[in-house]
């Protein structure tokens, strides 16, 4: 089937951030944005305005990853310390404070129908806590090196790892054994999505691999990028990707063979980021992107 071209154009670009930002994650029952990096602090923007709204917690160390919780009133904050802050939207209130036994923490994500909340870091062990009482319930090594990423399939049966060497590690979800590993990448793993059948990953080193889901075999590899591809998101059919990475760029791709449809960069005429691009959020008809420039930019795509 042709596609037809997209148009992208900038709907608002928000500021207020001091330094970098490498978070960000979007509330689904409401029209609000949570972002966070080198400040030290998580900011709740709204989205019907496109303004700043308030600065939800100070946090002690630099924020790495961002998740609201569906069907709660939790966000949780990875933190640069190693802690997972579990913070209560709706009242401001700090619920649980989780920790990895040392280093960062990178990727945090969540398996709906466990009610299981599941986070990685620099040591390369994963943490799964329930969402109840926010108890530790599994731990589980799985590389002796920092893993950047994890996702989870859309259907919840299998979780990916993404490690510092280029491995990619695919796990059963129910009870957390291991199914498949391959070395992908020659350089670490910054991002991994599954779509339709498949799991991509992007890596430090500008390459992005579309593999089978279940088997991690290579179906299709390219360069998409001149540096880091740090952010990979799909649109709600989940007929096309958005990558966005370290050369200052973000592009959208055909899903089925990666062809590449639009590029979105200062140098094609658009007013989008001047520093790295440092992750990328696909919600409904909007691109959200976050960047060492210190603002968030908000794209509506027309398919």
């Amino acid at each position: 089937m042709e596609l037809k071209p997209i148009d992208v154009t900038l709907v608002a670009t928000l500021k207020g951030h001091q330094n970098p930002i490498f978070a960000l994650t979007r509330d689904p029952q409401e029209q609000l944005l949570y972002t966070g990096g080198n400040d030290k602090g998580v900011v709740e923007w709204d989205l019907s305005t496109y303004s700043f709204k308030r600065v939800l917690c100070q946090v002690g160390s630099s924020v790495y990853t961002l998740l609201r919780i569906p069907n709660s009133p939790w966000l949780a904050v990875g933190l640069r310390s190693g802690e997972v802050l579990i913070v209560d939207v709706h009242v401001q209130k700090l619920v649980a404070r989780l920790r990895v036994q040392s280093g960062a923490v990178f990727s945090v994500q969540y398996i709906a129908s466990k009610n299981e909340l599941i986070a990685i870091g620099e040591e390369g062990v994963a943490y799964v806590w329930d969402t109840q009482e926010f108890q530790l319930l599994y731990r589980f090594q799985v590389v002796k090196e920092t893993v950047r990423v994890i996702a989870v399939a859309a259907d919840e049966k299998t979780l990916s790892f993404g490690d510092k060497q280029g491995g990619v590690h695919l796990y059963s979800a129910s009870d957390f054994h291991p199914i498949a590993h391959e070395q992908i990448h020659s350089m670490p793993v910054t991002s991994m999505l599954f779509n339709q059948g498949a799991l991509l990953s992007g890596g430090r080193d500008a390459k992005m691999f579309r593999l089978h889901a279940e088997t991690l075999h290579v179906e299709h590899e390219i360069v998409p990028h001149m540096f880091t591809v740090y952010g990979l998101a799909a649109d709600h059919s989940g007929r096309y990707i958005a990558s966005a990475s370290r050369d200052k760029t973000w592009k959208i791709w055909n899903a089925s063979d990666l062809r590449l449809l639009k590029n979105i960069s200062v140098d094609r005429g658009y007013d989008s980021h001047l520093l790295s691009i440092n992750n990328i959020l696909w919600e409904e008809d909007c691109v959200y992107t976050v960047s060492d420039d210190k603002t968030i930019r908000v794209w509506q795509v027309i398919l």
